[in-house]
């Protein structure tokens, strides 16, 4: 499971999604890429449970980037406290995905294995995801 070695804060604020990825928008480590659609969290769980969909679905075949992290804690309360005396613990970690971010990237093989892989991959993710090539331009906003 990913997380970060340390942090500066243990818990933070929630903040908010609004806008288009500016970073991590285009296919620039492999031939072919997964790009979001749509924004929202996605937990180091989810990012293990599609890289897993992935190279199984290519047969451990060509080379798979993961280009999303997650450095975002949320905490949650233990079962039947009652309310106030502060924030919970820190319970998992996400990563925060705006429109048009590519997260994971393959090459090494073809475009019909890619597209399979990351058919896969997208249906472990909590978000809408579009398929994207190399030096070809996402739509405007990464909708599909």
């Amino acid at each position: 499971m990913l997380m970060p070695k340390r942090v500066k804060r243990r818990r933070v604020h929630r903040g908010r999604m609004k806008g288009k990825a500016t970073k991590g928008n285009t296919v620039t480590y492999g031939d072919y890429g997964l790009a979001a659609t749509e924004c929202g969290w996605i937990t180091s769980n989810q990012i293990e449970a599609a890289r897993i969909a992935m190279t199984r679905s290519v047969k451990r075949g060509g080379k798979v980037y993961i280009k999303i992290f997650p450095h975002k804690p949320v905490t949650k309360k233990p079962a039947e406290v009652r309310m106030g005396s502060g924030k919970g613990a820190p319970e998992y970690w996400v990563a925060v995905v705006k429109p048009g971010r590519v997260m994971f990237e393959i090459e090494g093989v073809t475009e019909d294995q890619a597209r399979e892989a990351m058919r896969l991959a997208a249906h472990k993710l909590p978000v809408k995801c579009k398929f994207a090539i190399k030096g070809q331009e996402l739509a405007k906003g990464g909708e599909a």
